[in-house]
């Protein structure tokens, strides 16, 4: 009965993950900024790696976010010391607040405060994106302003796996296991 049981959520667990339309996708270009203004494409300039994505367009999903910030941070990129970094996951990791709209003013703004108030062990991990939503909204299926959209990516820059709103442990376990 356990087995059974068991298997009936494995499988549940792979049709829901399959029918997000996302799945498969390539995840549709973005110029992006680091926190010292060099330009980042992407999925161009991560092509080769496996790379979690974590994108908000509103200050209230830019706070759902930050939720991410430290617990992915510690999973997937930061290594207790005599620990080789990255080791079992080597994949890329960034957050990006986007700016659209009339918004698109601000960016250089949350930069300053940025390398203020963030610690600088993650500002590398920070890209800024400013310009339309459109295309991403429609492309990326963002229903819910108030809520950050977190892609898995392959080494070809295909979407492997989707979620969106605050952190949890599931959420993080999830995306571990598309990455083993």
């Amino acid at each position: 009965m356990k087995t059974l049981i068991f298997s009936f959520i494995i499988l549940s667990f792979y049709q829901v993950r399959s029918q997000n339309p996302l799945i498969g996708k390539s995840f549709p270009p973005m110029e992006t900024e680091t926190i010292n203004d060099l330009k980042m494409k992407l999925p161009e300039n991560i092509i080769g790696k496996y790379t979690i994505l974590g994108l908000a367009y509103s200050k209230k999903a830019e706070e759902e976010l930050l939720t991410w910030f430290e617990p992915t941070f510690h999973k997937f990129i930061d290594k207790p010391e005599g620990v080789m970094k990255n080791f079992g996951h080597d994949v890329n990791v960034f957050f990006i607040p986007m700016f659209t709209g009339v918004n698109a003013a601000a960016a250089g703004i949350v930069k300053r405060k940025a390398l203020k108030k963030v610690d600088p062990q993650l500002l590398p991990y920070i890209l800024f994106y400013k310009g339309q939503l459109k295309p991403y909204k429609e492309s990326l299926n963002f229903d819910d302003r108030e809520t950050p959209y977190f892609f898995v990516l392959d080494s070809k820059g295909i979407i492997r796996y989707a979620t969106s709103g605050s952190f949890s442990e599931e959420k993080l376990d999830e995306i571990e296991s598309i990455l083993e």
